[in-house]
């Protein structure tokens, strides 16, 4: 293993535990003592140990051994290692925190500070590639071999240890954790996409050249040109680049000033592998074109770009 990885390795770890610190700082300081409950084995472990008084650290190595063992050769076992230390840190944690006074006896402000801390703790270890709860293992496996979405699993699992706390601790503290869940699941999914959610845009306009050049020096953001064709206005060029939620309006503001009559479509993007093209890349090419005097919409056409005629003919395009 080279030392690169290495290192990425430890970050990892690293970070794998701090994630873990902070879940068990938002369940040992917020939710158990207002008897909030959290999802999955953590939240069984909850109820258990409010009716038995048996350590929720140890519950919480004992409920999800068995679900680390099932999952160990269907999701990997670097990902089963990485699960069970965070689960293992978690535990030490939780003890540790046990003693201190709790953060607050306010429900309501436990529900939603325990919700995001418990969110940011959860979501900085799926992020590194762990997991603190083993119905998130069984969740992963079922859609591998069913194709069931996961979060609809672990919403349906949650959903029947909710039902059995109202049961048990009254309606009300139901509620409460049903509410903590939404707030910890919307908290984790920012932390696993970034506070900066990414953006694609798609950008026809007559004024492609004027446009990118303009978007690359104002949002430093360099633009993909591919040629198009459309069904009534003919030869098209597309631009098409990915931003922050928070540069949308530097980009309308742009496309405004230079073709308010260009036709933008904005989408999430799930994930970026990969890298941007590099500064003195896109100067070149920009060079380039201007020496060769080529506006972008008469780009030579790409050899899957299909032109719409032979679609029609081929039935693809009723």
């Amino acid at each position: 293993m080279s030392m690169t990885k290495k290192l990425k390795l430890l970050l990892e770890f690293v970070m794998l535990t701090l994630g873990a610190v902070i879940a068990a700082f938002a369940i040992e300081e917020f939710l158990v003592p207002n008897t909030i409950l959290d999802g999955g084995v953590i939240g069984i472990g909850i109820m258990i140990n409010n009716l038995t008084e048996v350590s929720l650290s140890i519950l919480t190595i004992v409920l999800n051994v068995p679900f680390l063992i099932i999952g160990s050769r269907q999701l990997g076992k670097m990902f089963m290692v990485k699960s069970g230390y965070s689960m293992a840190v978690f535990s030490v944690f939780v003890e540790i925190f046990k003693p201190l006074e709790n953060a607050t006896s306010e429900t309501i402000l436990a529900v939603c500070f325990g919700g995001v801390i418990l969110g940011l703790g959860v979501g900085i270890i799926i992020k590194f590639g762990g997991c603190l709860d083993g119905t998130e293992t069984v969740a992963i496996m079922l859609n591998k071999k069913k194709d069931w979405p996961v979060g609809r699993v672990v919403l349906g699992m949650n959903l029947i240890i909710y039902s059995i706390a109202g049961m048990l601790f009254g309606l009300d503290r139901a509620m409460y954790s049903l509410l903590t869940y939404f707030i910890t699941s919307k908290v984790l999914d920012m932390v696993e996409t970034g506070l900066e959610q990414a953006k694609a845009a798609m950008i026809i306009t007559d004024d492609a050249r004027e446009v990118a050049d303009k978007i690359y020096k104002k949002l430093g953001r360099t633009v993909t040109i591919m040629q198009g064709k459309g069904m009534i206005s003919g030869n098209k060029t597309v631009l098409y680049c990915v931003i922050t939620r928070f540069e949308i309006g530097g980009l309308k503001n742009i496309i405004n000033s230079i073709d308010s009559s260009a036709f933008v479509t904005v989408t999430d993007v799930a994930e970026i592998i990969g890298n941007h093209i590099k500064d003195n890349e896109y100067k070149e090419i920009l060079e380039k074109i201007e020496e060769k005097e080529e506006p972008l919409t008469k780009l030579p056409e790409h050899e899957s770009m299909t032109d719409f005629d032979s679609l029609e003919h081929t039935g693809k395009i009723d």
